[in-house]
């Protein structure tokens, strides 16, 4: 189900994989590149039920 809640979680996400994709990127560290992969796909997952979650709140109305 949607929440705001759901919505900050999703943002925590992204603004923790900032560290790893900056070693990843600046300093070639592999391992953080993999960190980074890792979480996009979380990100990706959350994001999908945020917004099957958003569209059923909004069928509901």
């Amino acid at each position: 189900m949607a929440s705001i809640d759901k919505f900050k979680e999703l943002k925590s996400l992204i603004d923790g994989l900032e560290n790893d994709a900056d070693k990843f990127f600046a300093k070639g560290n592999s391992a953080a590149g993999t960190r980074v992969r890792k979480g996009l796909q979380d990100i990706k997952t959350l994001a999908q039920d945020l917004r099957l979650g958003i569209q059923d709140l909004k069928n509901k109305k």
